[in-house]
C-alpha cells in the first residue's frame, strides 16, 4: 500500500466483509461484534428453554400424580396471551413452540 492508497484491505478484512455482507471493514467489525453478542444471547436463551422444560416436567408430574391431566389448556392459553401481548403474533408462534417443547417430556 502506498501513502496515497487508502483502499488496501487485508485478507482478514476481505474475509470479514464476505462473511458479514458488509461493504466496509468498519461495518464488518460492528456486524461481527453484534453477531458474537447474538450467539451468546442464543446460548442463554437455549439454557433458559432447557430450564423451562425441566420445570414444566415437574409441574406435569405433580399434576398427573394428583390425578390430573398432563396438559392444562387454560394455563396454556394464559401463556399464549402473555407472549402475544409482549411480542404480537410472532410471540404466539414462539409460545406455541415452547409449549410443544415442554409437553410430554415425563
Amino acid at each position: 500500500m502506498t501513502a496515497t492508497d487508502t483502499t488496501c484491505t487485508t485478507a482478514t478484512d476481505t474475509t470479514a466483509l464476505d462473511v458479514t455482507g458488509a461493504r466496509t471493514p468498519e461495518a464488518a467489525g460492528v456486524i461481527s461484534g453484534a453477531r458474537e453478542r447474538i450467539d451468546a444471547l442464543d446460548d442463554r436463551i437455549i439454557g433458559l428453554i432447557q430450564e423451562r422444560m425441566a420445570v414444566s416436567a415437574v409441574v406435569q408430574e405433580a399434576r398427573i400424580a394428583s390425578g390430573g391431566r398432563r396438559v392444562n389448556l387454560s394455563r396454556e392459553m394464559e401463556v399464549l396471551g402473555h407472549w402475544s401481548d409482549a411480542l404480537g403474533r410472532p410471540g404466539t408462534a414462539l409460545a406455541m413452540t415452547l409449549l410443544e417443547l415442554c409437553r410430554g417430556r415425563i
